[in-house]
């Protein structure tokens, strides 16, 4: 279990983060997200004891991470895949690691298969891909087989194969009743892989509920209509958060209203409706909305006449 009380971290004027508490529990996925920036690779470390907070506290298992007599055999953690010497085989590596706890070689070779990196055991991490990489870095994160495990953009680098081993890797350790602790900007794996869902933005937590509580808190109903007098549906249905995009001359999406209120105003307007269909919305719909004033840096369209146009070095 991952407690946090009050945590803070501050860089001179800037909360990096900002007071959050949340309790990750065993026996669960829970995933951590947020827009870059919003301080979840910041929270990551104080759990790991890399940053000390400014004020609060962050326990892993009932203490402090650097209170822990073995911590590998407590909490095992992929924050930076890069962090290994490249010249050192990812064999050496492991048991380098395992030296330090007492953990057997036997348990090196057991992660090496698990993660699959048996080929390449004995190169050097130099010569990795990226996915390797990510793959070493689970593979140390499990080799304490630890109670906690917290992983950072696992699937980073990885084909959809070994995407799809991460996710049932997740579910499988919380399944044997650890905590797992994920993050990742895939949000249609997010939505496979996470139970529960915690959502950080500006260095505070604004969501922290089961991910289908927040689907269908945050998702505004989407509903796509086929009617032979359109525009004459949306006027009446203009205002009150109501979105509408058109998409055939006879097809609209609409969004912020439910499939009912459109019938009654069609039969109303005597609009002629052929199809209404109400439209799933994902994690991805939800977490946007949920996040759209908490994003430091946003991206905007090029100008139309610079659309597709790329800036020439040199010149």
């Amino acid at each position: 279990m991952i407690e946090a009380q009050a945590l803070s971290k501050r860089y001179g004027a800037k909360a990096a983060v900002d007071a959050v508490s949340f309790t990750v529990q065993p026996g669960k996925v829970t995933g951590f997200l947020g827009p870059n920036g919003a301080g979840k690779s910041t929270t990551m470390r104080m759990i790991m004891g890399l940053d000390n907070p400014t004020s609060g506290h962050v326990t892993v298992n009932g203490r402090p991470y650097a209170q822990h007599r073995a911590p590998l055999r407590e909490v095992g953690a992929l924050l930076d895949a890069k962090a290994v010497h490249p010249k050192r085989s990812a064999y050496n590596h492991l048991r380098a690691m395992a030296a330090t706890h007492g953990i057997p070689n036997g348990r090196v070779r057991d992660v090496i298969e698990l993660t699959g990196l048996g080929p390449v055991a004995r190169k050097r991490v130099g010569g990795f891909s990226l996915g390797m990489g990510q793959r070493l870095g689970i593979a140390a994160a499990l080799l304490g087989d630890p109670h906690t495990v917290i992983l950072d953009e696992p699937v980073n680098g990885l084909d959809p194969e070994g995407v799809q081993w991460v996710r049932h890797l997740a579910k499988g350790l919380a399944a044997e009743g650890r905590t797992v602790f994920l993050s990742s900007h895939l949000m249609s794996e997010m939505a496979l892989t996470a139970d529960h869902l915690i959502v950080i933005g500006r260095g505070r937590i604004i969501a922290d509920a089961p991910i289908q509580s927040i689907i269908d808190g945050q998702g505004r109903a989407r509903v796509r209509v086929r009617a032979d007098r359109p525009h004459d549906l949306l006027g009446s249905l203009a205002g009150n958060g109501v979105t509408s995009q058109i998409l055939e001359p006879e097809l609209i999406e609409i969004t912020g209203v439910e499939p009912r209120r459109i019938a009654e105003v069609a039969l109303r307007e005597r609009v002629l409706v052929y199809e209404l269909t109400p439209l799933q919305v994902s994690l991805e719909d939800a977490y946007m909305e949920l996040t759209q004033t908490e994003v430091e840096y946003q991206s905007h369209s090029l100008p139309s006449g610079n659309q597709g146009a790329a800036p020439v070095e040199g010149r």
